[in-house]
């Protein structure tokens, strides 16, 4: 499924991440857009982590900025497309953590 075939699909019409995830990965189908995800998953983790070792809550505000701004980047520039978190930010946020997952794994194509 290519993201102009989801382009009617309204995301709040899921009512499982199971039943969401496979729309999600349509909504991921450019190769460019899923490294921004991935970049910006891994600087927000890298800043996390930071926060925790040097004690500087910023850091997390820092990383929640690099990761939603590599995402949007990715959406808009590449996908051509809003991303779900508009309208299912929970399964949206549950998304990018299972697609990165999914990409450590060798489950999505990076």
């Amino acid at each position: 499924m290519t993201s102009a075939n989801t382009a009617s699909v309204d995301p709040k019409t899921f009512t499982s991440f199971a039943d969401f995830y496979p729309f999600y990965l349509s909504e991921h189908s450019n190769r460019t857009c899923r490294r921004l995800h991935f970049a910006g998953s891994t600087l927000g983790l890298i800043c996390l982590a930071l926060a925790i070792w040097q004690g500087q809550p910023w850091f997390i505000a820092l990383g929640l900025f690099l990761g939603y701004a590599f995402a949007w980047v990715g959406h808009f520039g590449f996908e051509k497309n809003k991303p779900a978190s508009f309208k299912r930010p929970l399964y949206s946020f549950m998304g990018d953590w299972k697609m990165y997952a999914d990409i450590w794994a060798g489950r999505v194509k990076l």
